[in-house]
């Protein structure tokens, strides 16, 4: 995922300088920020620009001196490092995991500390940062008696150096670790006095600010925990809390400006004058490297390939988009889409439907349906993680024979490369539409529609998390592009039968025929005749979730099902704790795949079909974002009620996490009930630490001051659980803003490949929380935990986390069962389910959750197997 782009000029070289007016002072301050591998990183270096104003650069530069994707200069060496930092007023040492006393997690740190009093750089350390400056002056790193990750405390101190003018605050804690300078050997009676000294252990440390924690209740004495801390001679200073958090207190904003008012006046007083020196120029690290510059880089290697050569005599040979037309028709009160999508002929082979089942109950995010038409003859890329190439494919048809196509990719870390994501972005670019303005428009006005998988978003954010040799050529990504669809949209009663097509086409007589053939079909006539099927089956054995799962697995009539064990889930949840009780998580999204086997094809009974187990997860557990899916060899039927990213065609883009779960039952049966249950510490803080994520990642891309919270830790309603839900917004820059130049700016694709894979389905910090769920869990998680959605024609996409879901790929199959008289080869179907393990967590609750998630989909095959 990049990190956060800055819209201040590149720094210049010494001669560049003398030739800008070397008279006057330059205005910009430069702070170089070390990014520890966080998942917080853009938050802070938002809030430092926010902070300190617009003359402020703030530099990113991971703390193993890498460079950033963005950055098309080499890696630096430690003696690069330090000839650089005369280039910097100021420094930030960010938080990230693992341990301070660990070379390999704090890198370039020690090369700060190490400085002599005359080249001292003024530095601001923030969680292990800070405990990484305590430990180089003389201080210990010890464990909490328990973690605080995603915990608000209230921040003491004297209101003095960088605290001065700082109101009472309070502030999120993410660790598990902290520093020891002997505060427990203080007295109880002397500790007023005695904490604001310099301890004994490490007397150049002055303490600056404290917490404590616990103690409440008189069986134990509260923790003291160092907050905030200066070095006694050089400009070090250092916090233990997160700054930037959306639950810290706005007040402690102030400890950043005074910060930086301390650094400067280091400066002064030792005649230190950063600016520009003999070195290479230092790339501007944040300006953004989005999908549309990549692409531009990349044209003139497309430009010599058949795909780009075809692409000139195409439908965007000149640049024309394809031609948008659209008929509105009445939406019947009770239409119910499945009924719509199973009359135009989904559930067959090559099958998409986005499906809003929830809004018979009245669901807000329940507004559309999108049903894609002729997706067997759709144009599709797909693409395997660690190829080299896009596959792209165009269907055969009864006149016409499947055509496939390479698209050479350069996935590498220089400037011009280019990946999926560009090859995708460059075909959506030339076939855009325009959006109208005012009016009511479709949700969805034909363009990409497809999936992603987890790995995919795993292979750019960990790669060596993504095995080389993984036993299959099945497509992380697939998208086809659908030029033919229906768009219900059920809150304002209007649907939408609409095509793209190009200029010298006529789309208007298809659009009319399938217009004429939904008001004559019984879909029209009497609607949700075909619900009024299936929910006795729903309800059948909607109590017999958890006898199904405690059971001893006895084969189901003809299913044969998998499950996870409890023992190894609560011991895979202890070893997700112990990671983060030694500070290499704040947060474990935790995982387990359930396996079931049954016959193929027609061998099934009335319900089994997938369109059919579809029909019926859907009368079970409606769901604003639900799925059905039939493509690349995947079939997907999600039922998911959780929004990864939306975005409209003006670059606003809104990200729901959705964490804590409570399941409906007679003892939780209201809301107020629910949020009694969920408004508790682990809850929010489960909650919060993926808030404070999400945000990191649309920093990343649409810039500083660009991202709000309109809601925060809200509990909401679903047909069988109450959850815990989360709005993080952001705007995309603008042609001619601050944050665009030119043509190219950043776009929905930008932000849904920098925020993959969805956070909600990992932990925090993200890249190190991968690598540790890898160990624990070996097996893919394939389609769960990945994204199903779209793309249109004007830029407005929709895509939900493939969560209480059922997947099957068409290569896997079980041997039949010989003694039932199979003579095929049975379907192999999987269903993942999990939670976020937390210090705060159990084994037991956590086992229960996993069980609770997995429940409803594995009891629609119990129903229909």
């Amino acid at each position: 995922m990049p990190l956060l782009q800055s819209h201040q000029s590149a720094l210049v070289s010494p001669a560049a300088a003398s030739s800008q007016d070397g008279r006057r002072r330059r205005q910009t301050r430069r702070i170089l920020f070390l990014d520890a591998y966080d998942s917080f990183t853009n938050n802070i270096v938002s809030l430092l620009k926010e902070a300190l104003g617009d003359d402020v650069a703030v530099h990113v530069l991971h703390m193993d001196l890498k460079t950033l994707h963005a950055d098309p200069s080499p890696d630096w060496t430690p003696e690069e490092f330090v000839a650089r930092l005369p280039c910097f007023d100021a420094v930030v040492c960010g938080p990230g995991p693992g341990s301070p006393l660990c070379e390999a997690d704090v890198g370039a740190f020690r090369l700060l500390w190490e400085l002599p009093r005359d080249k001292a750089v003024p530095v601001l350390g923030i969680c292990l940062g800070f405990q990484s400056l305590v430990a180089h002056f003389g201080g210990g790193i010890r464990r909490l008696r328990r973690g605080l990750h995603g915990m608000v405390r209230g921040i003491e101190h004297q209101s003095g150096d960088i605290f001065a003018g700082v109101p009472a605050f309070k502030a999120t804690l993410y660790h598990s670790l902290c520093a020891d300078v002997g505060q427990d050997d203080v007295p109880r009676d002397k500790w007023e006095a005695d904490m604001w000294l310099p301890p004994k252990t490490a007397p150049e440390l002055v303490p600056l600010a404290w917490a404590m924690e616990g103690g409440e209740d008189g069986a134990a004495e509260p923790e003291r925990i160092l907050m905030g801390v200066r070095h006694a001679r050089l400009p070090f200073w250092g916090v233990q809390y997160h700054p930037e958090s959306v639950c810290t207190d706005p007040a402690a904003h102030g400890v950043l400006k005074n910060w930086f008012g301390q650094a400067l006046k280091w400066n002064e007083s030792t005649a230190r004058q950063p600016g520009p020196t003999g070195s290479e120029d230092i790339a501007d690290s944040l300006a953004p490297s989005n999908i549309v510059e990549r692409s531009v880089a990349a044209k003139g290697r497309l430009a010599a390939q058949k795909w780009w050569r075809d692409m000139q005599s195409g439908l965007a040979a000149s640049g024309a988009a394809p031609v948008y037309s659209c008929r509105r028709v009445k939406l019947p009160d009770g239409v119910d889409a499945a009924d719509v999508a199973e009359l135009l002929g989904v559930g067959g082979v090559d099958s998409i439907m986005l499906d809003s089942s929830s809004t018979v109950s009245g669901d807000p995010l329940a507004r559309s349906s999108v049903i894609a038409l002729e997706v067997d003859r759709a144009l599709r890329f797909e693409y395997h993680v660690g190829d080299d190439w896009v596959t792209l494919r165009q269907p055969g048809t009864s006149d016409r024979e499947e055509a496939r196509q390479r698209i050479e990719i350069d996935s590498g870390d220089g400037h011009g490369a280019y990946d999926v994501w560009s090859v995708v972005s460059e075909f959506w670019q030339q076939r855009r539409v325009a959006a109208e303005e005012g009016g009511q428009e479709p949700a969805f006005k034909g363009g990409f529609m497809g999936f992603v998988t987890y790995e995919m978003g795993l292979s750019s954010l960990s790669p060596e998390s993504v095995s080389e040799n993984r036993g299959h050529r099945r497509p992380d990504l697939c998208f086809a592009w659908i030029s033919k669809s229906l768009v219900l949209d059920h809150q304002a009663g209007v649907a939408y039968v609409q095509a793209l097509a190009a200029p010298e086409s006529d789309a208007q007589p298809w659009i009319d025929h399938v217009v004429a053939e939904l008001e004559h079909s019984r879909a029209w006539q009497q609607p949700g005749y075909g619900a009024e099927e299936y929910k006795p089956v729903a309800a059948a054995r909607k109590q017999a979730n958890e006898s199904l799962l405690r059971s001893t697995r006895e084969p189901t009539g003809r299913l044969r099902f998998e499950a996870p064990k409890s023992e190894k889930y609560g011991d895979d949840v202890r070893r997700c704790q112990d990671a983060i009780a030694e500070g290499q998580s704040y947060e474990l999204c935790l995982t387990a795949q359930t396996t079931m086997t049954r016959p193929p094809g027609d061998d099934v009974s009335r319900h089994g079909t997938p369109w059919q187990i579809y029909r019926t997860l859907r009368a079970r557990q409606p769901a604003p974002f639900g799925s059905f899916v039939r493509l690349a060899g995947a079939t997907i039927l999600s039922s998911s009620p959780e929004r990864f990213l939306a975005h409209d065609a003006k670059g606003l883009c809104s990200m729901r996490p959705m964490k804590g779960t409570v399941r409906k039952s007679e003892a939780v049966s209201t809301l107020a009930q629910a949020e009694a249950l969920l408004h508790i510490p682990k809850e929010e803080a489960e909650n919060l630490m993926i808030v404070d994520l999400v945000r990191h990642d649309l920093y990343g891309v649409c810039g500083a001051r660009s991202v709000t919270v309109p809601d925060l830790l809200k509990v909401e309603e679903y047909s069988s659980v109450f959850q815990m839900i989360t709005v993080v917004n952001g705007q995309l820059p603008s042609r001619g803003s601050a944050g665009g130049s030119g043509e190219s700016v950043p776009n929905g694709l930008d932000v849904l490949a920098a925020a993959l894979p969805p956070g909600s389905m990992t932990g925090a910090p993200k890249k190190r929380s991968c690598e540790i769920l890898r160990t624990i869990e070996p097996a893919e998680r394939s389609i769960y935990s990945g994204v199903v959605g779209f793309l249109d024609a004007r830029g407005q996409g929709d895509w939900s986390v493939t969560i209480r879901t059922m997947f099957r790929w068409d290569d896997e199959t079980a041997p039949p069962l010989a003694g039932e008289g199979e003579t095929q080869p049975r379907e192999v179907w999987r269903i993942g389910a999990g939670g976020a393990v937390t210090i705060l967590s159990t084994p037991e609750g956590e086992t229960e959750e996993m069980f609770t998630k997995l429940c409803g989909p594995l009891g629609v095959f119990n129903d229909v197997a």
